[in-house]
């Protein structure tokens, strides 16, 4: 089985040109503080992207954009608050595709995030990576495989920021492509899987590069291999899986702003517009890169149909694999 995604992301964004720019118009909106939701646990990787997006919101609009962290079930609890919102643009989402193609597969959800939540743009995609705790002996997959087979099954765990996570699918995939079982372990974000992972409280975490290259860089956390066909920039001696010989099992993760179904579209226009001004200052593309990312450059058209093309492919791998969640 092969999760073949990344490919498509990164080719679009590096494909497809900007759009022309949201026409001026004098706006009322924001007169007040607009909140964006997040979900997940702050110091993980959407809470992290979140606020480098608010901090340039905040200069360029003049109003405080205030995080709200609401973690757990699979960044669906944050979603469900945006999609039940006024229409409004008071508040907004910082999205994964964890939530918004791979949960509703898995979990009842009260809102439809194909029709409550609308894409207004894509932020960045990063990459997921293979990394073990530091008492794990493997320095390589190889030795990772033959040392969860040597275990007892279920022995393993492996964290993940919620059910229907790209962590949670990617350890998933591992375990169905290598032949092990793994036991999964959500948790409400990727900071306290990894803080775990510090503590050896789990084995393994197949965590973003958002999330996890500090821990990385701090020697905390070992990196096996990246998910993705080509290696990161920013962790250049980390091989590939399919360089490490597991070929067909990759996985990556965007991060993208939401707004509520009906939210005016002048709203949407100027928020996607600061947006691509944010991505294109020099901070930000450094911040992003620093993070193993590849800032988005898609138009909110565009931002749509990668979102849809998600919710399908990720809805057969659920399906293949025999995913199940809390209903």
């Amino acid at each position: 089985m092969r999760i073949d995604l990344w490919r498509f992301a990164v080719a679009a964004i590096a494909g497809l040109s900007l759009a022309s720019g949201a026409r001026a118009q004098p706006l009322s909106w924001p007169s007040k503080p607009v909140r964006i939701m997040v979900g997940a646990s702050a110091g993980g990787g959407t809470d992290i992207v979140a606020r480098m997006l608010a901090e340039k919101f905040q200069s360029a609009f003049g109003q405080p954009f205030v995080i709200e962290n609401r973690p757990g079930a699979g960044n669906t609890i944050a979603a469900d608050v945006a999609a039940r919102a006024t229409a409004d643009g008071y508040t907004l989402l910082l999205a994964t595709n964890s939530a918004q193609a791979i949960a509703p597969h898995i979990m009842k959800l009260a809102f439809d995030p194909m029709k409550d939540l609308v894409p207004v743009a894509l932020v960045v995609v990063v990459p997921n990576i293979v990394a073990v705790a530091p008492t794990v002996k493997a320095t390589n997959i190889r030795e990772l495989v033959a040392e969860i087979k040597a275990r007892s099954p279920g022995e393993y765990s492996c964290g993940s920021s919620g059910i229907g996570s790209t962590q949670h699918l990617a350890c998933e995939a591992f375990a169905l492509a290598t032949g092990t079982k793994i036991t999964h372990v959500p948790y409400k974000g990727s900071a306290p899987a990894l803080t775990d992972l510090v503590g050896g409280q789990i084995q393994l975490d197949f965590d973003t590069t958002s999330s996890a290259m500090s821990f990385i860089r701090a020697g905390k956390i070992k990196a096996l291999a990246v998910m993705t066909p080509k290696r990161s920039p920013e962790l250049p001696d980390v091989p590939t899986l399919a360089e490490a010989g597991l070929p067909g099992v990759e996985m990556y993760t965007w991060y993208g702003l939401f707004a509520t179904a009906g939210t005016p579209k002048d709203i949407q226009a100027r928020l996607y517009a600061e947006t691509m001004k944010a991505l294109a200052m020099p901070d930000i593309r450094q911040k992003l890169q620093g993070l193993g990312g590849e800032p988005g450059n898609l138009t909110s058209e565009q931002f749509g149909a990668l979102n849809k093309s998600d919710y399908d492919k990720f809805g057969k791998l659920v399906r293949e694999a025999g995913i199940k969640g809390e209903q």
